[in-house]
């Protein structure tokens, strides 16, 4: 899933890897199909998961969906202790047919991200979002500007990694004889190339929007 990849690359770029990391996962969690590929992969790479949210939205079987486990944390303090990544996910209104909490205020109050809890997570953590983002509900706009938030960073990588996933579906990985090779050091090489060329563009354009 390209959300999941572009989350990774993002981590990879600023963090210079994933194992070891922790990542706090708040939100939504039942209806995110971003928190259950990003507990898969981000696992995988080794790195250590806590989510949290309303109990109604964070289901007893996230514990065990991957082999090591994942860290079920009712209070989003308690989840972002010392956190490297905190990952904030959407409500997903239109997905959900029954009331999971009182109101958005209430969610906003007790599950929403501020600026109080960056003080819990590690000195250098960095904060995501897959997006759209609900500003004022799952994270305060003071944390979706500021300096700890790559989530525009995270829409420029998406872009990338959509490039690289069609360059490699249109074939540019073939030989000759239309048949798959192995990866070569020059295809690697095209595909930073073209995902770079892309970042460049995008974060020029909007050099020249705020100007």
């Amino acid at each position: 899933m390209p959300a999941t990849a572009r989350t990774t690359l993002t981590i990879r770029e600023h963090k210079g890897r994933v194992e070891g990391l922790k990542v706090a996962i708040i939100g939504d969690i039942l209806h995110s199909r971003v928190a259950r590929s990003n507990i898969y992969l981000l696992s995988k790479l080794g790195a250590s998961i806590s989510v949290a949210g309303p109990g109604t939205l964070v289901p007893p079987e996230f514990a065990g969906l991957i082999e090591q486990g994942v860290l079920l944390e009712r209070r989003i303090e308690d989840a972002i202790v010392d956190a490297d990544v905190v990952m904030v996910l959407r409500i997903q209104r239109e997905r959900q047919t029954d009331a999971f909490f009182p109101s958005m205020r209430e969610y906003a109050v007790q599950y929403g991200l501020h600026l109080s809890h960056l003080n819990l997570a590690a000195s250098d953590a960095i904060v995501m979002h897959p997006g759209p983002m609900n500003r004022g509900i799952e994270i305060a706009s003071e944390i979706a500007d500021g300096g700890r938030s790559l989530i525009l960073e995270q829409v420029t990588n998406g872009v990338a990694v959509r490039m690289a996933v069609l360059y490699l579906l249109a074939g540019a990985g073939q030989d000759g004889n239309g048949a798959s090779g192995g990866e070569s050091t020059s295809d690697v090489e095209a595909e930073s190339r073209a995902a770079g060329g892309v970042r460049g563009r995008t974060r020029k354009s909007k050099r020249g929007t705020r100007n």
